[in-house]
């Protein structure tokens, strides 16, 4: 029931004193105390009765007041008969913590307000599970009604005042109710879905409780009976592609039938995700035959009209071949027990997908194959920038890294990797075959740095970055243990940062000004710092051989 329904009961003599804009919080439940402290008796939503027995003084009540706003109680309501006026001190407390309070009329019993407010909780939560039980069968029994997650979502918003939102493993927004409004913020997403694969990867039964600032979520596992019936298969197997709802509310203290709905919503939401999948066949067909084609060498020809018709596929309404990327991905577990390939495709899939759109259908725009255990990823590109403008289009590495290694890190725990090679855009079946080694290549780069979640671009591919990860592991220590030890050394002694200032002194460009700017230090004790190095190790930092082997060593440390 709402505060605002208890104002309105002339019966129950209450005065509203503050906490006017509060009126529509829901009541839960409700005690009585004189306890300084009813903390360890209070969980959330009740209206709490008080003769103000606890009160010796005007300092007492902003700490009453403060623990009953902390455990977020819906309402204060203190009795006239012991002091006759509400005191000042009490009102402007609970007017400093925005908690309602109301004065309860001398000549009314705390026991009428008791009996009234159970009585009309008690009958509002029966009438609320008959509904939920009844909603359930009917939803059940007709199925989706064609409108996607977003339609079920709805009905938790109409029928339990519920905000709720569907993610995918990496955070992106699916689908979310007309109550939950704007979907949630990004990083609050990222943390959801890291915490959902962390707690499915530990083999805990959801929902799963999570707090963000002051929010709870309850974290419900959507698990699609297509892809993952049958209690024998490993969740590593679905962990990194399986959906989750969201709802923002604490589930712990629910009643078995309201859990029960949840429950039915996911598997609703289920038959969407697995409708979904069923739709991508044409496009991983198409995606395996032209890998076929470019790793069997097919002629051009071959491969260019294949591809003539994967574009109107993939991109309805071009009314021309697109440019195309490659992406390939690499899920690898340390005991080798599963599969790779598979979990790579399913995984592609959720991340090739522009983090700013939301929805189930926005990835019917990639075409993913998987041979053993790679994924390969053929993305259509409407437009790319000249080659000659310097400009990016298309899928970056970074950007992809960063949408994903945070939520699926948690996923892989300690035992998984996850490596991604991006290419860079060709324009013709002719550069496929090159587009596809690309992508190899720069993942094997990725595959050499530390890390569950690593990927590596086309960019990359034309620097040092793309010699560092295969020098033996022997040489790199040698090499930078006969440079930089010296000055490890002597910073652990004397605490001199030599370090830290040649890796300035490097990003500088030997810039003596700027990097004394940098530094925060006089010019001259930046001189001095430099000589020490060059003592140290025997090099002249003026010398641009000598600066590449310190940058090379501390890239490699």
């Amino acid at each position: 029931m709402r505060l605002r329904a208890l104002l309105d009961t002339d019966a129950l003599g209450l005065r509203l004193l503050g906490g006017e804009d509060e009126l529509d919080r829901t009541v839960r439940g409700v005690m009585t105390t004189d306890l300084k402290d009813p903390s360890r008796y209070l969980s959330g939503g009740e209206l709490v009765l008080t003769g103000l027995a606890w009160r010796h003084g005007a300092a007492d009540s902003e700490p009453f007041v403060r623990i009953l706003a902390a455990a977020g109680v819906a309402a204060l309501a203190a009795g006239e008969a012991e002091l006759g006026d509400i005191p000042e001190d009490l009102v402007l407390a609970c007017v400093r913590h925005r908690l309602p309070l109301f004065a309860v009329h001398e000549s009314v019993a705390f026991a009428t307000i008791t009996e009234h407010v159970v009585r009309q909780v008690s009958g509002e939560r029966a009438g609320d599970l008959a509904a939920v039980v009844d909603r359930h069968r009917r939803m059940m029994t007709s199925g989706p009604a064609g409108g996607g997650p977003d339609v079920v979502l709805d009905l938790l918003g109409t029928d339990l005042d519920l905000r709720a939102w569907v993610l995918s493993p990496t955070g992106r927004p699916i689908a979310g109710s007309k109550l939950a409004g704007a979907a949630l913020p990004a990083d609050v997403s990222a943390q959801l879905a890291g915490e959902h694969l962390a707690a499915a990867r530990t083999g805990r039964r959801g929902p799963h409780r999570v707090m963000v600032g002051t929010t709870a979520y309850s974290l419900f596992p959507i698990r699609s009976s297509g892809r993952s019936a049958g209690a024998s298969r490993d969740v590593r197997e679905t962990v990194l592609s399986d959906w989750l709802l969201v709802v923002e509310a604490d589930a712990g203290d629910w009643p078995a039938e309201r859990l029960d709905l949840l429950q039915g919503v996911t598997q609703l939401i289920a038959v969407e995700r697995d409708r979904r999948d069923a739709a991508r066949t044409v496009r991983r067909r198409l995606a395996q035959e032209v890998l076929e084609l470019v790793q069997t060498g097919a002629a051009p020809a071959e491969i260019a009209a294949r591809l003539r018709v994967a574009a109107p596929v993939l991109l309805p309404g071009l009314g021309a071949a697109p440019h195309w990327q490659v992406v390939v991905a690499r899920v690898e577990w340390d005991d080798g027990l599963i599969e790779g390939g598979p979990v790579a495709q399913s995984l592609l899939e959720e991340i090739l997908v522009d983090p700013l759109t939301s929805g189930p259908e926005h990835s019917d725009r990639i075409a993913v194959a998987h041979t053993g255990e790679e994924a390969i990823a053929l993305v259509p590109l409407p437009a790319v920038s000249s080659e000659h403008d310097g400009s990016e289009s298309g899928v970056l590495a970074d950007a992809l890294l960063e949408a994903v290694r945070d939520p699926l890190s948690a996923g892989l725990n300690d035992d998984g990797r996850l490596t991604l090679g991006v290419s860079a855009a060709v324009h013709s079946a002719e550069g496929l075959r090159g587009a596809l080694e690309e992508a190899r290549h720069a993942r094997r780069v990725a595959a050499a740095r530390p890390g569950r979640v690593c990927a590596a671009g086309h960019q990359e591919l034309a620097s040092h970055v793309l010699l560092l990860p295969f020098v033996p592991d022997d040489v790199r220590r040698a090499f930078t243990a006969r440079l930089l030890d010296p000055l490890r050394e002597y910073d652990r002694r004397h605490r001199a940062e030599l370090i830290p200032t040649l890796e300035a002194f490097l990003e500088c460009d030997g810039s003596w000004t700027r990097c004394a700017t940098r530094l925060h230090l006089h010019v001259n004790t930046l001189r001095y710092r430099v000589g020490r190095i060059e003592q140290l190790t025997g090099r002249d930092l003026s010398r641009l051989e000598d600066k590449l082997d310190f940058f090379l060593a501390l890239r490699m440390s």
